[in-house]
């Protein structure tokens, strides 16, 4: 004989063990994000990332007719170039096969990825100095800063993956 409330019980348990998998996933991941030692060496890196990024950022803006703006989408690409090389080879060396294929959908990942800090740092700059007149050095070093906790969680939940120790 059908019993409605077997089928509301089968669908409690299903739904607790929805519930246990989605907070054990959340919980795997914000582990991983907290990982001190990764994370230093993420800062390092994208304080090296900084370097490059501004250091171009300020060559095409004085150097050549390039705005800020315009000149921030080349340096932008060249430090993320800088940064998953070392990336790869340091700060999340024991993640992913080390396959040429593996390495390209790695690199094609994290551009993707970092386009949404892109898009931050980018608005941040654009605000800055269009609406307030900020040096476009320090508008893209605060918008970089914001920036790098959207980085810092897409590529190592994304790219490479961390959780899935």
């Amino acid at each position: 004989m059908w019993n409605p409330c077997q089928v509301f019980d089968n669908g409690m348990a299903e739904s607790t063990m929805m519930s246990n998998s989605l907070s054990e996933a959340v919980r795997r991941r914000v582990r991983a994000l907290l990982s001190t030692a990764r994370f230093s060496q993420f800062v390092g890196v994208g304080v090296a990332g900084a370097a490059v990024d501004n250091v171009a950022l300020l060559l095409l803006v004085e150097v050549t007719a390039l705005g800020p703006v315009a000149a921030k989408v080349l340096s932008w690409e060249l430090s993320i170039m800088v940064i998953f090389a070392i990336n790869e080879r340091w700060t999340f060396a024991e993640y992913g096969a080390m396959t040429p294929r593996a390495l390209g959908r790695r690199f094609v990942r994290s551009n993707a990825v970092r386009f949404a800090g892109f898009l931050v740092t980018l608005s941040v700059l654009a605000i800055l100095v269009g609406w307030f007149d900020v040096w476009y050095l320090t508008a893209n070093l605060i918008g970089t800063g914001i920036g790098f906790f959207v980085n810092y969680t897409c590529e190592s939940l994304i790219t490479w993956k961390v959780h899935r120790d």
